[in-house]
């Protein structure tokens, strides 16, 4: 069993940074692939970034590509979510996920065998 806890989470202006964590416990971290997924209100989830075991794979949704950066310290058993120059159409709640059935997983959300509660993510001027 993993547990994973999503910090970082806030209200902002267009334009500005966040930086969500996600810690990780009950596994060694370096064998879980890890994701972070966004649901708006009213919206299915989605996709948003993954990356691999060794970090050295990534991927994003093409909405946040060049502004969101996703990287893990596995020393610190933790998954980061850079986010810069949001837009309101950011704003949704951020689930980290994890999954430990291969390095890499990436978009398939059927793929990620835990998933954190959740941190509230709100871009308005």
């Amino acid at each position: 069993q993993v547990h994973l806890v999503e910090s970082g989470g806030g209200l902002v202006q267009p334009g500005d940074s966040l930086r969500l964590s996600c810690a990780a416990s009950g596994r060694t971290f370096s064998s879980l692939a890890m994701g972070w997924f966004r649901q708006a209100l009213g919206k299915e989830r989605e996709f948003v970034a993954a990356i691999s075991w060794s970090g050295r794979i990534t991927d994003y949704v093409d909405s946040v590509k060049g502004r969101f950066t996703i990287s893990r310290d596995n020393a610190e058993n933790t998954v980061y979510l850079q986010m810069n120059s949001l837009k309101p159409e950011d704003t949704a709640v951020y689930h980290c996920a994890a999954g430990g059935s291969a390095f890499y997983i990436g978009q398939r959300e059927a793929g990620y065998d835990y998933w954190g509660q959740g941190t509230q993510v709100t871009v308005s001027s």
